[in-house]
């Protein structure tokens, strides 16, 4: 599991990185731009082929990709071919394209999951279309509260129960009876993550604090939802925009929260939340993992749009004040604002990983621990 985890990490990390680049070598191309390098992964490079003006090359971290635009960093501006020679709109076209990739990449692989049956939350109430294909409905588990006999009991949200005791359990409602009839006895919970089918014994309370009940978990009826093919692209892009505008919204609650004093850094997660949360995720399976996915992607190209020195927004907005001032902005102003935007990013980084690693420090120690049993 470390290592299918590891390697789950890298790919989606590798896959986002690459998308978004990909989307800034296409529109340099289609704008006329010379292209020195594009290449899969970082440098060190294993290899690289000549194809006319450009080198495509495949390097040893695997980690995304890169592109080489001749003047992006505004050093070459004789080059007709030049980034800086080009007007405002195929320049902003080339920035932009980054982060429409990434959304691009959120719809399609939202796409294919509805194709496949995305896992859903219904009930009595819930009115699904006369094309829907409603697969494997489950007792899913939604949430687990703090201190619970669940949460002691290593239950994750995802997760469904399959039987408590001897029965198996067909609804909320029989789950609940049945817990209730179990409060105080240590009883066997059969739990289905994913693929892996868990034996988990756990202790109901005789007296949960109010409104918590026996378990301390939040349960709900979840089924894989599927749409036909030539439906898919539709719904996936309809899914993909309240995603986007979710995510733009939490964002916003954020930057909000910024103003009035909140702990912003506390709803940030970092390279090792990530991994954490791709470890769980993969444990779910590959629906999940393809969501999982999207939900990144979506994140990554909002963060991008944000207009700070460092990131896609932040040469946007100078390129818009370039238009507006009608004249070009000096390469070195640009740079000095770009080199301090990214050390402000890394620190950021630096401060939310350390925050992460302390956070799971019980889960690495757990993982040292298997490690050195292995070896």
């Amino acid at each position: 599991m470390i290592l299918l985890t590891v390697f789950v990490f890298i790919f989606i990390l590798g896959l986002l990185v690459f998308v978004h680049e990909l989307g800034h070598f296409i529109m340099a191309k289609r704008a006329g731009m010379r292209v020195d390098e594009f290449g899969f992964g970082f440098p060190p490079r294993i290899f690289g082929i000549r194809k006319g003006e450009t080198i495509y090359s495949i390097n040893w971290i695997p980690l995304g990709g890169f592109v080489k635009i001749v003047g992006e960093d505004g050093s070459d501006t004789t080059d007709v071919q030049s980034f800086g020679n080009k007007s405002f709109w195929r320049r902003f076209s080339v920035l932009i394209a980054g982060v429409t990739m990434n959304v691009i990449l959120a719809w399609v692989l939202i796409s294919i999951g509805v194709g496949l049956g995305l896992p859903t939350v219904i009930d009595e109430s819930t009115v699904l279309p006369r094309s829907a294909v409603v697969k494997n409905p489950t007792v899913g588990i939604l949430e687990v509260e703090d201190n619970t006999p669940d949460e002691s009991a290593g239950l994750k949200p995802g997760d469904a129960i399959v039987k408590i005791g001897d029965a198996n359990v067909t609804s909320i409602q029989q789950a609940q009876d049945l817990t209730r009839d179990h409060a105080g006895n240590a009883t066997v919970y059969e739990i289905r993550r994913g693929s892996e089918v868990l034996d988990k014994t756990i202790t109901p309370r005789l007296n949960p604090p109010e409104g918590e009940g026996a378990l301390g978990i939040a349960l709900a009826t979840v089924a894989r939802v599927a749409f036909p093919w030539y439906e898919a692209p539709y719904r996936g892009l309809i899914i993909a925009f309240n995603l986007l505008w979710g995510t733009l919204s939490a964002f916003g609650g954020i930057i909000v929260g910024l103003f009035h004093g909140a702990k912003v850094t506390e709803a940030l997660s970092g390279p090792v939340g990530i991994a954490v949360l791709t470890r769980d995720v993969t444990a779910l399976g590959f629906i999940y993992l393809l969501q999982f996915t999207a939900v990144l992607s979506i994140n990554l190209a909002i963060i991008n749009a944000v207009p700070f020195p460092a990131l896609d927004g932040g040469r946007i907005l100078f390129l818009i004040i370039e238009k507006i001032r009608g004249k070009k902005m000096r390469p070195k102003v640009e740079q000095v604002a770009n080199t301090i935007g990214f050390l402000l990013l890394i620190s950021l980084m630096v401060f939310v990983t350390i925050r992460d690693v302390h956070k799971f420090s019980d889960q690495f120690m757990h993982l040292f621990q298997r490690i050195r049993n292995i070896l």
